[in-house]
């Protein structure tokens, strides 16, 4: 049988489809380009505005001055380290909680999953969080950036019901050659979820790199704060700073008197658009890896259908 032959409708739908689309795609990466031609900018140039898709006046200056504050550096590499023992913990532990509470014989499991959703119902507050973190003697440490973020009941939901999709025969039949449920859930469940594992790290990756809460509120020493919570002063200092009129930019950007960067064509509205594009980078460096996983959830379903 030949192809069929597109209608003049078919065509009007395509077109109208792929503009859609098109201007969908558009309209999400404007504000990068934005902010990425600003930061190759020359800041006081860029102050008389006319900036929209190219640097009129390149410059590396920017990210020169950014990298050369050793704090800097270190919010990354705290940042780095945390989104990758988070990550993998909080898949691993979560992956783990999901598939027990798959198994249909597990005793008291509605009672168990009740327990954690009625956790999230409700919260204590940020006092009775402190007061907690405080006893747990995780304050101002490096553990307060990881322990809080390795559980999160909604990622176990979505494993779960991933896992109560894969058909019980494979799991009956291991346990029958003598495998004990470890062995099942690591060479059988885990093999076959990795669309799943890989949409929840990326969940759970975006979510802790992006996090300036934590670092904001828990932690006073600035070589323990991340990198977001970093871009999070740098933001408020370069608004106050806007605001006064100063040439005292703070902590976030000491080192840096204001003639100094008047003589390098950096200003802290441009050193804020260039730490925008450094801590949004890496992230959109990685999703490409795992977009196979997501095509290949989408297939399986499909097939599954």
């Amino acid at each position: 049988m030949g192809e069929r032959r597109l209608t003049p409708a078919d065509k009007m739908y395509a077109t109208l489809n792929y503009s859609v689309l098109l201007l969908f795609c558009a309209t999400a990466l404007y504000p990068f380009i934005y902010f990425l031609a600003l930061s190759f900018n020359d800041g006081y140039d860029a102050m008389k505005g006319g900036i929209y898709l190219f640097p009129r006046v390149f410059t590396l200056e920017n990210y020169a001055k950014a990298f050369s504050n050793p704090l800097i550096l270190n919010s990354f590499y705290i940042s780095i380290s945390r989104t990758l023992i988070v990550t993998v913990g909080s898949v691993f532990l979560t992956a783990l909680l999901a598939y027990a509470l798959s198994r249909k014989g597990l005793p008291g499991r509605k009672y168990i999953v009740f327990f954690f959703f009625f956790t999230t119902l409700f919260s204590g507050g940020l006092i009775p969080t402190f007061i907690l973190y405080r006893e747990l003697h995780i304050l101002n440490t490096f553990w307060v950036l990881v322990l809080p973020s390795l559980y999160n009941f909604f990622n176990a939901i979505i494993m779960k019901t991933f896992f109560d999709g894969i058909p019980e025969g494979l799991s009956e039949s291991a346990r029958i050659d003598g495998a004990s449920e470890l062995a099942v859930f690591a060479r059988i469940i885990l093999p076959l979820s990795m669309p799943v594992l890989a949409t929840i790290a990326l969940f759970v990756g975006v979510g802790v790199w992006n996090d300036w809460f934590t670092g904001q509120f828990f932690i006073q020493n600035e070589k323990l704060q991340p990198a977001a919570t970093f871009l999070n002063k740098m933001i408020s200092e370069a608004s106050f700073q806007s605001m006064t009129s100063s040439g005292n930019s703070g902590s976030a950007i000491q080192n840096m008197t204001q003639s100094q960067m008047e003589l390098r064509g950096v200003t802290p509205e441009a050193l804020r658009m260039t730490f925008v594009i450094i801590i949004t980078t890496p992230i959109i460096c990685v999703y490409p890896f795992l977009q196979k996983y997501f095509v290949k959830g989408v297939l399986v379903g499909s097939l599954k259908e």
